[in-house]
């Protein structure tokens, strides 16, 4: 964890700031998928990394918050970590779908070079000749 802050450093001339200097402070932490052990230096680092990780189901997190932390789980936190878990599944399957689409797109279009039919080509990749033709058109525009 980094705490990062602002400084008054006096480039042209000095001058007494009124201000808050710390007004802006930035704290950057580095959330990894494994949850860091149960100690007190790492309280923040874990609280987070439960409630981000996509591998601990949403009970499992509620049960955390209110046993280690003892922050009382209402009906609203429950309803919002469900909808946190939702949210980061959406976003995987979200990604998981592109990555299939930009896939199938490479496949066909470099099966489409090697001379394979439309109807052989979507076969393959299961999908209607009529999609196959619009990607191979897609992607020869894009070139």
């Amino acid at each position: 964890m980094s705490y990062i802050h602002l400084m008054k450093e006096d480039i042209v001339n000095e001058y007494d700031w009124e201000g808050n200097i710390d007004l802006l402070n930035i704290v950057l932490l580095g959330v990894t998928n494994e949850v860091p052990k149960r100690e007190e230096r790492y309280e923040l680092h874990r609280l987070i990394s439960t409630l981000l990780s996509n591998e601990i189901e949403a009970e499992e997190k509620l049960n955390m918050i209110e046993l280690e932390y003892q922050i009382p789980v209402s009906e609203e936190l429950r309803e919002e970590v469900n909808l946190m878990c939702n949210l980061s599944e959406g976003i995987e399957e979200r990604a998981a779908e592109k990555t299939l689409r930009e896939t199938n797109k490479k496949v066909i279009t470099n099966m489409h070079r090697k001379g394979y039919t439309l109807e052989q080509i979507a076969e393959i990749v299961e999908i209607k000749p009529e999609e196959v033709g619009k990607i191979i058109e897609e992607e020869s525009m894009s070139v």
